[in-house]
């Protein structure tokens, strides 16, 4: 059976939601785990769709494999299978299309709100859900919109939050994966240099934490509504109808 290939690029940074939602949907799934030196496949044969996790690191760095992984998402949608990418894997996807990725216009940490910048290329990504819609950031960089994309989503330090191309790519610069666990996990590594927030987009740990309680249950209503939405043109799947949750 065909299955999503997810690329994990870091040991503190999983799948989290975006995994769990695939088992929701009745989506078989499997990670390569490229932090740990796992290979890359070197076809498409029984991949259903190709989904690009975050890291620390840059989507410019000069790393042994993110040549590689360019041309794996270049072949994925040369072959119409879906890319849906978190953070830096939203700017490798916007990389292998022709996009650059530099410094973002203020570093965002913490909760967030987007806004739709094109409602009719968003709607069939949101369904119902009402703006504003939370967020969940950690990032110093950014993506541009390459051609042919359409940017669906900004936020008020960062106008490039996320872009469709060809109905059925996703590149996210926010974490739509995130679950409760990884965001402690992360507040506990890097909360030293956040304790009080640090510039107009980062927020304090002790706010984040607080927060999460009610913010992450609006964030999972967003991920869900985009997770569903692209599962819908996965390869050789048929993936279960499930009605978009609406806030």
């Amino acid at each position: 059976m065909s299955s999503v290939l997810i690329l994990q690029f870091a040991a503190h940074v999983p799948p989290g939601h975006f995994a769990a939602s695939l088992t929701r949907l009745g989506v078989p799934w499997r990670v390569v785990r490229i932090d740990a030196g796992e290979a890359l496949p070197e076809a498409l044969n029984g991949i259903s769709g190709l989904g690009l996790m975050g890291g620390p690191m840059s989507a410019n760095d000069d790393l042994p494999w993110i040549a590689s992984v360019l041309a794996l998402v270049r072949r994925a949608v040369a072959a119409g299978v879906p890319v849906i990418g978190h953070c830096l894997g939203g700017q490798l996807l916007a990389r292998a299309l022709g996009g650059t990725v530099g410094p973002s216009p203020a570093r965002e940490i913490g909760w967030g709100r987007l806004d739709v910048v094109d409602p009719a290329a968003a709607a069939p990504w949101l369904g119902s859900l009402q703006e504003p819609l939370d967020t969940f950031q950690w990032h110093s960089e950014a993506f541009s919109i390459p051609q042919g994309a359409t940017r669906i989503l900004s936020s008020a330090y960062s106008p490039n939050q996320a872009f469709v191309h060809a109905g059925r790519h996703l590149a996210m610069q926010f974490h739509a994966e995130m679950t409760p666990a990884t965001i402690a996990d992360w507040c506990a590594r890097e909360g030293a240099a956040i304790a009080s927030g640090d510039g107009r987009g980062v927020q304090a740990v002790r706010d984040i934490l607080a927060e999460m309680p009610q913010r992450i249950i609006r964030l999972h209503r967003l991920a869900e509504a985009l997770y569903t939405r692209w599962t819908r043109n996965l390869v050789g799947h048929a993936t279960v109808r499930a009605p978009v949750p609406t806030l």
